[in-house]
Order: structure tokens, then C-alpha cells, then sequence
């Protein structure tokens, strides 16, 4: 039998998805290994190989496909742990990386400082050169300047080099020269060059993103060669491919040469589960919510596409990579709780992670967690966690919440947890609003799609304070992500900027057409370099438009048609629309000029996925299925009830149930609050709805 392979790193556990030829899916679970993410990896790869009675070998030689999706990248930025990387970039603006764009990120606090560059000022070194922004080369580039850097390079053990240069998106020959010189001298080095990573306006955005890329590169590079070599030596054959920012899966080949595109790994699988879970139901807008045990991320679907940014921040260093728009805070079942110095309980961002994890875990953890409050309120049976593989611990769950929250407060340790849950989950509630309203949408016409091990016990509420009637949780809700990277498609983004008014009269037709024929080479290219045939190829194309006199751009998606017989109407009444929708107002009948900016290829190689396999008719009676009872808190009623309980794993198509109930499987608990009924879908995902 021949299987399939999903891993999600996450900062607390690792998730699998095993999937064999038959379309029957199991989960598998472990701790993360931050120090090293391959341990746990391997050690899902071993269990697994267990289950099926293979030796680890054996097992590996009969998997088809691994799709992994990896935090590496995005922990080193967040730790400020990356690589030492040298900048180059033309003479006069080697401080633009740390004067940024000049613009205070929280408008009223004097003493809210920018982020320490990733490169520091001794190694941003400039070189002689200019390019005009018509591509006009003024001066050509200075080789000394380049060598004088290399030695400075090569004395402070430089791992990696940005180079960027004014206006090489308009023409790169001076820093393709570069890039030749520093491979010559630093053989050794990741070398990232801003005409290849980022060719587009925005010095800044440019600069920011080519350093991202080099600073992660190296720490990529090798742990992609060490998981490579690991798998080899253990009689994998078949393809790895790793998940990216944009919602798309490439080579590890692809991924090490833009490394920045997988800072957003892990997360950008959960929207692409989500569309097959909720076409189910012909849900074409929804919102998906991952709450896992550091963070909780959260993305909008409209018209059953992911919205996409290319005005991403990490760690508050700037980035342009077209990534999806997920929202992420420190939500997650290890989030800490805390008292700040006005005396009141917040809740995260910092996480107890993995290790120490949350005090019920008994591995050494001081500080009361969300998880910990789950425990108490009866979300969580202290004998069932995982399956029954890890034991919480009760008394010591309520003595750290009796001493660091409750007595300070003079609450009850019941009152203490309580509001320890509810600050989650008006917190996560605040995630969805910033995706929602601040884009102009209403929250409630979108249904939750829920994933994360933590996130079906407080879907239910945070769908209560947010009005939304409907939730749907699949059965894989755990390691949805894992899921979602194994029905994930090859995906490369590519750009290039044309400054002008958008309008037949202004606009060099010839010029606009063949930055759309140079794009659409490259792009088919790097498909066919990985195995995918011209048939399988899918392009979507987009522009970069605004009103003339503004500074930010609105991406408008628009059909290739429309580009080939350059309908300028068509374009700018979406234009107009988007505009509308974004801010509130349009000047469509003030006939304001608009201008282009960038012009934008989304290019897809569509892969063969696995399909799941729909469950059997159960009839609607749940009662065989039921556990038993369980004191749970219930916020309705804000005191505990007798609550049924259960058993998730055997419930299926057709089974209805009202709440409040608890439905355990191994790897999470829905929690089904009163006013809402349940009933399984034929994938067996638990779809709740408000009465």
C-alpha cells in the first residue's frame, strides 16, 4: 500500500496526516522539538510506521509524497536568530533598511522604537553604481567597491549577502554583475539579489524583503539538507515538496533559493483545507480559524480564494512576497495568563510552548495556561488528553490559577478561569475583526471553518461574540494544516512594475504586453522544471492600480483576457469597485485618473490529490456514541452542568445532537455550547448551527 504524507511543524506539536492510495486518513501527533524540528518529524514518521507494523525503512519506502510545511525559517526571524548577512546597495542609501519608510508604526508612543536591522550598519556596505527609473544606467557598476565589501565580508564570517540596487527592477545588469562577483569570491555564501527575489517598486519593501530572504536562506538550506539526507538514508524515494507562504507547495530546490516565501509556512495551509472541507457545503466565503497551542491564525475566503498580501510584516521587518493575508497573534492553548499593572488578566502572547507547556502537562510548567483553565472548566478529561497518552494533572492546573491569578484578584479559582477563557476568546475574536471589518466585510456572513487542537472548544464562543450562526469543524480539525499541505498545489508568484496612467493613450502596449509574455515564460519554466506538463498549468493575473496622488495601491484580480485586449473599462470599474469596498468611496464620477503600478502572475501547477473517502449514512441518534457525563462550566447558565459526552472518533454521517455537549476524539474536544444543534457531515466534520 502506498501513502501520503502532511507535516505541520507547529511551536507546540507536529502534525501528521497519513494518508493511503484508498483515501482512508489517520492522525498522528507529537511534541515539537524546537532546537531541532527533524526529531519530530522523524519521530511522527516513526509512529506511524508503528501503526502500520513496518520498520521505519520499510514504512518510508512506500510513501509516494511528503508535503511539509516548516516554521524554521519564521522561528530564526522571530528569535532574531538567522544568519549573519552582508548588505550591499548602492552608494547614499545604505541606511534605508533602518530609516525604513519613515512612518511610526503606533502613531501616539514616542518611545515605540523600530525593530534592530538584520543587518547591522558595519556590514550594509555601499558600492558605486546607478540606475535611473526608466532603467537607464548612469553609472555603471564599480567592481573595487564590490571586492572592498567582499574582503569586509570575509573577515566578519559573512553566511549570506543582499544586494540591491536603485531601480534594478527597470534594469538588473548591475546587480547580475554583482551577484557574479560575490559567487566567484564567497562561493559558499547564499547570495539573494533583489532583480530575482523582489523585481518591483519600493526601495524599502525591496530592500527588506532580499534581506529577509539571505538572513533565513542558509538556516533553510540546511535543514532542508539534513531532513533530505535523513530521508534518504531511511529508503525514502518519493517526492518532498515544501509549503510556502502564497498557499502553494514548491521544491526544496525552489524553496532554498527564495527562502523568505516560507516564513508563513505553516499557517497558509489551513485556507486551502478549508475549501474542500467547506465545499462540502458550498460555502464559497468563510473564514478559517487555527487555534494550535502558541498561536491562533485566522484568513478570510471570498469567492472561494484566499486573500492575498503583498504588504506582509514579520517581526515587524517588511515584507513583499505575495503571502496570504492570515492574521496571527499569541492565542493558543499554552498562552500564559497574567496580571498587568493596572491589575487586570491578560491573556499570551507569551506562550509556555512545548517545553515547559501548560502546568497540567507536568513537565515543569509554572505559569497558569488557557489550557489549564480548559481543564478546570471541564472542557478537557484529565485521563483522555491525547488519547489517554498523557495524563493532566488537575491540582496542579488549580493551584498555579489559585495563586497567580485568582487570590491577586480575589476570585474564585473557577471565576479566575473562567475569565481566563473568555479574554481568549474575545481575543481571537479581535483576530477575525481585523481580516473582516478593517477589509470591509460583515464577520457574520461568513461561516468559521475551525482547525487547531485547541480551537473546537472555543469555536462556539467565538462565534457568539462575533453573531456568526454556523461553524464547521472537520474531523481533522487537529492537524488541519498537515491536511491542507497535502491538497496544496505548485504556486510561484512573479512581478513586474510599469509606472504609468492607466489608459490606452499613456500606455506603450507593446511594453505592457511582453512583461506579461516575460512573466509567463518564466513561470511555465520553473512548472516544467518540476515535472508539471503545460496541460496542468493554471495563470492568474493581476494589477497593482491607484488613484493618481495616493501612495498605497489596491491589487485588483482581473482575467487575462482583459490584459491581451487591454479592456480598459473593465478593469478600471473593478478597480473602482475594490476601491469602494477597501475605503468606502470611489471617484468613479469624478473621473480620477488612475495609474498602474505593478502588473502580477499568480502561476499554479495543479497536482493530483488525494481524495477523502465519504462516510456511511448513521442515521441521526448519536446515543450509542455516548460516553457519558461530565461536569463542564457553561457560560449560558455561568455555573457547571452534568453534560453528555461523546466518543468523536465513531460518530458520522447523519448524527444530530444538541448542546451543550462535548465531543472527545484523541487529539481535540468540541465543545458544543447551548443554542447551538450539531450534526456530521459525510467527510464526518461536525457543522454547527445557532438555533
Amino acid at each position: 500500500m502506498k501513502f501520503k504524507i502532511g507535516v505541520d511543524v507547529g511551536g507546540t506539536f507536529t502534525d501528521f496526516l497519513l494518508m493511503d492510495d484508498s483515501g482512508h486518513a489517520e492522525v498522528f501527533k507529537v511534541l515539537s522539538t524546537p532546537h531541532d524540528p527533524s526529531i519530530a518529524v522523524f519521530d511522527g514518521f516513526g509512529e506511524m510506521a508503528r501503526a502500520k507494523g513496518l520498520s521505519l525503512p520499510d514504512f518510508l519506502r512506500n510513501v509516494e509524497i511528503i508535503v511539509h510545511g516548516t516554521t524554521v525559517t519564521t522561528n530564526a526571524v522571530l528569535t532574531g536568530n538567522v544568519s549573519k548577512t552582508g548588505l550591499l546597495t548602492t552608494k547614499g542609501f545604505r541606511d534605508a533598511l533602518q530609516m525604513r519608510r519613515g512612518i511610526r508604526e503606533e502613531l501616539y508612543n514616542n518611545k515605540y522604537l523600530p525593530p534592530k536591522p538584520l543587518v547591522p550598519r558595519y556590514l550594509r556596505l555601499p558600492v558605486d553604481e546607478r540606475v535611473d527609473y526608466a532603467g537607464n544606467i548612469v553609472r555603471k557598476l564599480n567592481p573595487t567597491d564590490v571586492y572592498k565589501a567582499i574582503e569586509t565580508f570575509k573577515e566578519k564570517r559573512v553566511e549570506a549577502v543582499a544586494i540591491c540596487f536603485m531601480h534594478s527592477y527597470a534594469n538588473n545588469r548591475n546587480e547580475l554583475e554583482a551577484e557574479k562577483i560575490v559567487k566567484e569570491a564567497l562561493s559558499d555564501a547564499y547570495i539573494s539579489v533583489s532583480c530575482k527575489v523582489l523585481p518591483q517598486v519600493r526601495f524599502y519593501e525591496r530592500v527588506s524583503t532580499t534581506v529577509l530572504n539571505a538572513a533565513v536562506g542558509p538556516i533553510l538550506r540546511r535543514y532542508l539538507e539534513a531532513l533530505t539526507k535523513k530521508l534518504s538514508e531511511t529508503s525514502f524515494k518519493g517526492v518532498l515538496l515544501i509549503m510556502q507562504s502564497n498557499g502553494g507547495v514548491t521544491s526544496p530546490q525552489v524553496a532554498v533559493e527564495m527562502a523568505a516565501s516560507t516564513l508563513l509556512s505553516g499557517p497558509a495551509a489551513a485556507p486551502v483545507a478549508g475549501l474542500i472541507y467547506a465545499s462540502v457545503h458550498n460555502f464559497s466565503n468563510f473564514i478559517t480559524i487555527d487555534m494550535g497551542g502558541t498561536s491562533f491564525d485566522a484568513c478570510l475566503i471570498k469567492d472561494a480564494r484566499p486573500l492575498v498580501t503583498t504588504e506582509g510584516t514579520i517581526n515587524r521587518y517588511a515584507i513583499a512576497l505575495p503571502m496570504m493575508e492570515i492574521n496571527t497573534i499569541g492565542a493558543g492553548g499554552g498562552s500564559i495568563a497574567w496580571i498587568d499593572e493596572g491589575g487586570l488578566l491578560r491573556m499570551g502572547p507569551q506562550s509556555a510552548g512545548a517545553n515547559p507547556g501548560p502546568v497540567c502537562y507536568g513537565l515543569g510548567g509554572t505559569e497558569p495556561t488557557c489550557t489549564d483553565a480548559d481543564l478546570i472548566l471541564g472542557y478537557l478529561n484529565s485521563d483522555y488528553f491525547a488519547g489517554g497518552r498523557m495524563r493532566l494533572d488537575y491540582e496542579k492546573a488549580k493551584q498555579a490559577i489559585e495563586q497567580k491569578i485568582a487570590a491577586p484578584l480575589s476570585l474564585s479559582v473557577t471565576e479566575a478561569a473562567y475569565g481566563m477563557f473568555q479574554i481568549m476568546n474575545v481575543n481571537m475574536a479581535s483576530g477575525i475583526r481585523e481580516i473582516t471589518i478593517q477589509r470591509g466585510y460583515d464577520p457574520r456572513e461568513f461561516p468559521l471553518v475551525c482547525a487547531g487542537g485547541a480551537g473546537p472548544i472555543h469555536a462556539g464562543m467565538i462565534a457568539k461574540e462575533l453573531e456568526i450562526n454556523t461553524i464547521l469543524i472537520p474531523k481533522e480539525s487537529s492537524i488541519f494544516c498537515a491536511a491542507g499541505m497535502l491538497l496544496s498545489d505548485l504556486r510561484h508568484d512573479f512581478v513586474r512594475s510599469y509606472h504609468s496612467l492607466f489608459s490606452k493613450e499613456t500606455i506603450d502596449l507593446k511594453k505592457f504586453l511582453s512583461l506579461i509574455e516575460d512573466m509567463e515564460r518564466e513561470a511555465s519554466t520553473t512548472l516544467l522544471s518540476e515535472n508539471i506538463p503545460k496541460e496542468r498549468h493554471l495563470f492568474r493575473y493581476s494589477l497593482d492600480l491607484r488613484y493618481v496622488g495616493q501612495y498605497h495601491e489596491v491589487n485588483v484580480p482581473v482575467e487575462q483576457y482583459e490584459l491581451k485586449d487591454f479592456m480598459e473599462d473593465s478593469v478600471k470599474d473593478k478597480f473602482h469597485a475594490a476601491h469602494d469596498r477597501l475605503y468606502g468611496y470611489s471617484l468613479k464620477e469624478e473621473n480620477t485618473e488612475i495609474e498602474l503600478v505593478n502588473i502580477r502572475l499568480s502561476a499554479t501547477g495543479i497536482t493530483q490529490k488525494p481524495s477523502f473517502r465519504p462516510e456511511r449514512y448513521q442515521g441521526k441518534d448519536p446515543s450509542r456514541w455516548l460516553k457519558g457525563k461530565r461536569r463542564a462550566f457553561i457560560p449560558s447558565e455561568m455555573d457547571f452542568m452534568e453534560i453528555p459526552v461523546y466518543d468523536g472518533t465513531k460518530m458520522g454521517y447523519g448524527n444530530y445532537l444538541r448542546g451543550p455537549a462535548l465531543i472527545e476524539q484523541p487529539n481535540t474536544t468540541v465543545f458544543v455550547p447551548s443554542g447551538f444543534e450539531l450534526e456530521c457531515d459525510q467527510l464526518g466534520s461536525f457543522l454547527l448551527k445557532a438555533l
